[in-house]
């Protein structure tokens, strides 16, 4: 009985929003009521931290917003997840610093453009369905290597330090020079940042459906306005924040500025293709709906695009706030939509309020997300499982924080599919069946015996090979065809456990058969699926060179047959 093949998917089931999806099945008030509470909700959360995250990012508040209203708007309406809400993410702060303080804001912009086009260029490519390869233990060490770094970050507004230079950027510097400025700690903002961690673990254990972020920066800012507080306000260092979205317009598009962040920008898609697929993920497992990958690579681009237009910087869908989102009961992606749409009327309302939100409270806000960042409990079990993950983790993690996040995911990638590779090969097996019953049986699914004199025959010998042969096992199964101790006048080789075969191990057997002929010696191959067939066809691996009996049976037959 031969397998169906699975079709393949046509354009418009890759690349359909969900948000056609959700109008085609019938959305009505009932659905646009549960948005607007789940939309109002998940805005309530990203007021503080998209202000959060740029700040530590080294632009202004007004640009993390720009970012959460407009990108956060795309990423919704054209992505391929029912429950994705995007923005800035604390995961970007490493790459966004770094590209501001080697190109600038204008460098920022034109990167975050161009990693829109990249990650557009990559749906349609369709390696969105890639992405999912990336091994767990990477995730895990990246989230919480990118955990530390914010959280070094932020220590100089939480203590409220005062550097007589620039902050270093790496994390061995940078905590050299806070050590040293120790002395200068401001009690006012050590006061504030504990304030403001305190009320968000409060709430999140007393309260867990109250805004908890929300009330500790406005609980911090009424303080700080009260008893005149020596600290830094959004006010004092960055004179507020505007009350409306700027103009859209096009970054320098020069040829030389092109090239010059096209690193940052390539980062950018990287990151931003694993951090919101992953999202992505979590919501699917939380709301039992399945997202469209390709799809969301493509409102992902778009949604950086657009963002980069109106001045903001790189979006992804958030983890947080997705989660968020589904907790919420949202029905579909116009709650999405409309949690950009709150921001943008906070904004409208409220932004000269925001000017005196205290920095030591947003670098509270941002000290707890690190800290939730870390999958502590799954660190922890990575680290016992087994030598290989614990590798991979520790890598990723340690690169991460003290060499560079791209290099961390690429290296700890390479080196769990190093491990993958290795174990896949171990667990290939070519093993003597000359005695066995190996003959398959069509209809029980098992093997029938064939008779004693054909086991015994000298001239002829039966081996099986099982598993994944490619070429991390072809020079294992090689040798151990190539040493069989007997010379034998016809080889059955049982092909029927065989998963997968590549052109290696096609040459391997090419090889082989080659060999036996030079000796007079027949080889069959027995029970070769059809497509590995026709992997062995293209590479010359087929008659007259071998021969493809249906089962060992009949192989065996073959081979008595041609014996004098």
């Amino acid at each position: 009985m031969m397998a169906r093949k699975t079709p393949e998917p046509s354009f418009a089931e890759l690349y359909t929003p969900k948000l056609v999806t959700i109008l085609r099945e019938g959305y009505g008030f009932t659905g646009l009521r549960a948005d607007i509470v789940a939309g109002l909700t998940v805005a309530i959360v990203a007021l503080p931290l998209s202000m959060a995250i740029a700040i530590a990012s080294g632009v202004g508040p007004d640009k993390g917003l720009y970012t959460a209203i407009v990108g956060g708007f795309f990423v919704s309406a054209l992505g391929g997840s029912r429950f994705q809400v995007g923005g800035p993410a604390g995961a970007f702060i490493v790459l966004v610093l770094a590209t501001v303080e080697t190109h600038g804001i204008d460098g920022l912009i034109l990167a975050t453009l161009i990693s829109g086009l990249i990650l557009l260029l990559a749906g349609f490519l369709r390696l969105g369905t890639y992405i999912k390869y990336i091994p767990y233990p990477v995730t895990v060490g990246f989230t919480a290597g990118i955990a530390v770094i914010i959280f070094a970050s932020q220590i100089k507004e939480l203590l409220g330090l005062r550097l007589p230079g620039k902050e270093p950027g790496e994390i061995i510097p940078k905590l050299e020079a806070l050590g040293h400025a120790l002395p200068t700690a401001n009690l006012a903002a050590v006061a504030l940042a504990a304030v403001s961690i305190g009320i968000i673990l409060a709430t999140r254990r007393w309260r867990p459906h109250w805004p908890g972020m929300l009330i500790a920066v406005g609980a911090t800012a009424l303080l700080a306005w009260l008893f005149a507080l020596p600290v830094d306000t959004i006010g004092t260092r960055f004179g507020g924040i505007p009350q409306s979205l700027p103009a859209p317009t096009l970054p320098n598009l020069s040829v030389d500025k092109i090239e010059d962040v096209l690193p940052s920008a390539l980062s950018f898609a990287l990151l931003g293709a694993i951090e919101s697929l992953l999202s992505a993920v979590v919501a699917d497992s939380m709301s039992g709906r399945r997202h469209r990958s390709n799809c969301e690579l493509v409102g992902q681009g778009v949604a950086n695009m657009a963002s980069a237009l109106f001045g903001g910087f790189c979006v992804t869908g958030t983890i947080a706030r997705t989660a968020t989102n589904v907790r919420a009961g949202a029905q579909g992606p116009v709650a999405g939509m409309l949690h950009a749409v709150f921001l943008l009327l906070f904004m409208v309302v409220a932004a000269p309020l925001a000017s005196y939100i205290p920095l030591p409270a947003l670098a509270g806000v941002l000290a707890v997300v690190a800290w939730n960042m870390v999958e502590k409990d799954q660190f922890a079990v990575l680290l016992r499982a087994s030598r290989g993950d614990a590798v991979v983790l520790l890598s990723t993690f340690l690169l991460v924080v003290f060499r560079d996040l791209t290099e961390g995911i690429l290296v700890g990638f390479a080196i769990g599919v190093l491990l993958f590779l290795h174990r896949m090969a171990q667990s290939v097996e070519i093993e003597d069946a000359t005695t066995e019953d190996v003959a398959d049986d069509v209809r029980s699914g098992g093997r029938k015996p064939y008779d004693a004199a054909q086991a015994t025959d000298p001239d002829v010998v039966v081996y099986r090979i099982s598993g994944a042969f490619f070429f991390g096992a072809a020079a294992n199964v090689g040798a151990a065809l190539d040493n069989i101790g007997q010379h034998p006048r016809a080889y059955v080789i049982d092909c029927s456990a065989i998963s997968v075969l590549d052109s290696t191990a096609a040459a391997t057997l090419a090889g082989f058969a080659t060999n036996a002929q030079r000796r007079g010696a027949a080889v069959y191959l027995a029970g070769v699926r059809d497509p590995i067939r026709q992997i062995l066809r293209t590479h010359d691996v087929a008659p007259p060179l071998v021969t493809f009996p249906a089962t060992v049976a009949a192989g065996v037959a073959a081979a008595k047959s041609r014996l004098p």
